[in-house]
């Protein structure tokens, strides 16, 4: 029934933003060509040939706005993280449209009115999202649209699910109360009430006033659960049922049905599939040697600059950990004193570190540091994104205090990554940083890839906790 109203409601928001996206693009033509900011001396395209590209556009955007998660039930993040994604949407689709114009040669297509375009999309994208937001808080606050839940047991899921449905009002959804053994009746739980026992849903079944059933039993108290989907199953009433294994299993398994016997794969790694892996690798090539050439100025003063600076090699090598726990030698410049590799491998890096030279400090707080490894990406030990490579020292160490620490070498690591454009870097939380490369991990695209790219120019290069 979720999935229901989730679904039609982003079918609303496609037709909505195909519209916005048209309208935009109109009003951008308008006040580009029959305003002020034309002049009318200079010829310019007829309005045909501009709005021939508007169905294209519309279809690119919606597909955009999906890659982006603006179709997703979990809005955690809540409008600020909205706003950055449709910020982001329209950026790649602007760059998007002024490449597919280079490509063609389309040198008449007004550059100009794509900027306003973009503007005007992103402020009525913005607008119309917070008021569908305000009509359905309207209709929800009035007491329209409501369904009323009952969860059968407590645990970590039932806790998530509340969570989730007090963060989604527009599933239209109302925890009315909590059957549970353990817990005494009257107590409250997330700010639900316990009704009573388990045992008391043959009541509570009987006054007809519950529309669905939530059964979120703990692991430990699924014996129950046969009994309780018979006594609902008899009632008529809608039954859900939300496994208790999040803290086993991640929240996004593969199903697989293997002649009838459902087979949960325990974890979502769309790069283990070839054709991801190929896509993914020929990216990494194209982007190594784009980056090679555009960063070269840089990369030969930063090479003049180490060499001058202190005594030692330019290019500093170091182990780390890569694909499948393989190791690698990872490429740097070097941005300290020269010491014994013993010393080197006590300690993480410090702030005010006296090891650091001058030099080193300018490179490692701009991340200029890090252009080496585009060498390894052209190698194949790295990517450009994904998951941080660690010493193996420290790899070791880590595995034994994080649970699913390994999980990241299940892909290659990257230049940069998802959890260091959200501001994981450095001398950070590595518990947190693996939260977010799993994030990655299981739900890479190209797209998700192109994002942390844009998110690294525009947030990721200065480094405060980089010493």
């Amino acid at each position: 029934m979720i999935r229901n109203n989730q679904s039609f409601l982003n079918r609303v928001h496609v037709v909505l933003d195909g519209a916005v996206t048209g309208l935009s693009y109109f009003l951008a033509y308008e006040i580009r060509f029959n305003t002020s900011l034309n002049d009318p001396t200079v010829p310019h395209l007829p309005m045909y040939m501009y709005m021939w590209a508007l169905p294209f556009l519309i279809i690119a955007y919606i597909f955009l706005y999906n890659q982006f998660g603006l179709y997703r039930s979990k809005r955690l993040g809540g409008r600020r993280k909205e706003l950055v994604n449709i910020i982001y949407a329209n950026t790649v689709g602007f760059i998007g449209f002024v490449s597919v114009l280079y490509v063609i040669n389309q040198t008449d297509f007004a550059r100009s009115m794509l900027v306003i375009f973009a503007v005007i999309n992103v402020l009525l994208e913005t607008l119309m999202r917070n008021i569908i937001r305000y009509i359905l808080h309207f209709i929800r606050k009035k007491g329209y649209n409501k369904k009323y839940l009952l969860l059968v047991g407590y645990s970590k899921s039932a806790e998530e699910y509340i969570r989730r449905i007090r963060l989604n009002p527009h599933w239209g959804y109302e925890v009315t109360g909590i059957l549970d053994d353990r817990v005494p009746a009257g107590t409250m739980l997330r700010g639900v009430k316990v009704l009573g026992r388990i045992a008391n849903l043959d009541v509570i079944l009987a006054e007809n006033k519950i529309v669905e059933i939530a059964i979120t039993l703990p692991l430990d108290e699924y014996s129950k659960l046969e009994r309780i989907v018979a006594k609902c199953e008899k009632s008529g009433v809608h039954t859900q049922f939300i496994p208790d294994y999040n803290r086993v299993i991640p929240s996004r398994p593969i199903m697989e049905d293997v002649e009838g016997l459902p087979v949960i794969n325990i974890r979502n790694v769309p790069l283990t599939f070839t054709e991801n892996r190929i896509v993914k690798r020929l990216m990494d090539i194209a982007g190594s040697i784009a980056m090679l050439i555009i960063f070269s100025p840089i990369i030969l003063i930063s090479f003049i600059a180490v060499k001058l600076s202190s005594k030692g090699p330019v290019i500093y090598r170091q182990e780390r950990v890569g694909l499948h726990n393989k190791t690698f030698m990872m490429y740097k410049f070097r941005t300290m004193e020269l010491q014994k590799e013993s010393e080197e491998k006590k300690a993480w890096t410090v702030q005010d570190d006296p090891r650091v030279t001058k030099v080193g400090k300018v490179l490692r707080h701009t991340s200029m540091d890090e252009l080496p490894q585009l060498i390894n990406i052209l190698k194949g030990d790295m990517s450009i994104v994904g998951p941080r490579p660690e010493r193996p020292q420290f790899v070791a160490k880590f595995k034994e205090e994080i649970p699913r620490y390994m999980i990241k070498h299940q892909v290659r690591p990257g230049l940069t990554g998802w959890a260091q454009v959200n501001g994981l870097r450095g001398d950070t939380s590595i518990k947190d940083r693996i939260k977010y490369d799993i994030y990655y991990i299981e739900n890479w695209s190209v797209l998700f890839d192109i994002k942390i790219m844009f998110m690294t120019v525009f947030r990721g290069l200065i480094n405060k906790n980089a010493y």
